[in-house]
């Protein structure tokens, strides 16, 4: 199955050049089936992308000419301009895409289709894709990583509480084992040795070696209830994780996998972004249809936005690196 794909004034004086704005601020508003466009020198709502039904994550294409948001009940995907806001393109047939990514080598695009079970391995040429495989996985694949080699995927099973791997050449599953209770977002460490599992249904971190022959849990992390979402902060040593339940997000140290720090975040945080310079910590507060901005000086919530029902992903493109 193959899814598609200001002049200057002539004065006589060299022009300067232009004043390059800061890339807007994306919030996917899962309920109101749209994304909010935030301007982050105004701090103003510009507009609102209508999107498919239920748009939950969104990705950068390899090229990072466009962001792709996942409409999970529409089947489809929403190409947007990252720079500009632009929609570009809308990709129909992707069946329940509701977490998605690419692999390193950039050669293949993973969805997860929670409602429906299953994972979808698709082949990337840099600007379409091709279904290479529909994997059924057991009850509610929720959110995928893959190792920097390209070669295994891995997915919480929200509803099953297991984690699984498959690998992505032959696109078969590898191996599952038990988790705790409703696993949600998962990373792995920069050596591929370890892969981190938030539970939603938990108020921990689970920490599982994928380094050997055998899967084994080697450390459970205290974070808060409701572990849900990571994001790095930037500097290869940290990572964030949202404690929905607890209104707090958890700073881990990946070296000792030791909580070191905490950010109070009202309203259910869920998804987050840190800005390139590592100033600010920018979180959808789910259960208050806003935007949260946390000065990470500080610790403080400087402001909040008002955007739609029930904001998930958040996304900029002058983001720390992951």
């Amino acid at each position: 199955m193959l899814v598609s794909a200001a002049a200057t004034a002539a004065t006589g004086a060299t022009a300067a050049p232009p004043v390059k704005a800061p890339a807007p601020l994306f919030v996917l508003n899962s309920l109101d089936d749209t994304v909010s466009v935030i301007d982050v020198t105004t701090w103003k709502e510009t507009r609102r992308i209508a999107t498919g039904k239920e748009p939950h994550h969104l990705y950068l294409t390899p090229d990072e000419k466009s962001v792709i948001v996942a409409n999970a009940l529409s089947d489809s995907l929403t190409f947007i301009d990252p720079r500009t806001a632009e929609v570009q393109r809308t990709v129909r047939g992707v069946i329940d895409p509701y977490h998605l990514r690419f692999s390193p080598d950039m050669k293949w695009f993973v969805t997860a289709a929670s409602r429906l079970n299953h994972i979808d391995i698709f082949r990337w040429d840099g600007s379409n894709m091709t279904l290479a495989k529909r994997i059924a996985t057991g009850k509610t694949p929720s959110h995928l990583w893959i190792d920097s080699k390209s070669s295994t995927v891995y997915s919480t099973m929200q509803d099953s509480d297991e984690l699984i791997a498959l690998y992505l050449q032959s696109q078969t599953i590898k191996w599952r084992v038990k988790t705790g209770p409703m696993p949600a977002d998962l990373m792995g460490t920069a050596d591929d040795k370890r892969i981190l599992v938030a539970l939603t249904g938990g108020d921990a971190v689970e920490v599982y070696d994928v380094s050997g022959p055998t899967v084994t849990r080697s450390k459970v992390i205290k974070t808060g209830l409701g572990a849900h979402a990571f994001r790095a902060l930037g500097d290869g040593r940290h990572v964030l994780v949202s404690n929905r339940v607890a209104n707090t997000v958890s700073k881990i140290d990946l070296q000792t996998l030791d909580v070191v720090g905490r950010l109070d975040v009202p309203g259910g945080p869920d998804c987050m972004d840190v800005t390139r310079d590592g100033k600010y910590l920018y979180v959808s507060s789910r259960w208050a249809r806003k935007l949260s901005v946390v000065d990470l000086a500080s610790g403080k919530l400087v402001r909040q936005v008002k955007v739609g029902k029930s904001p998930h992903g958040v996304w900029t493109l002058d983001h720390a690196p992951r």
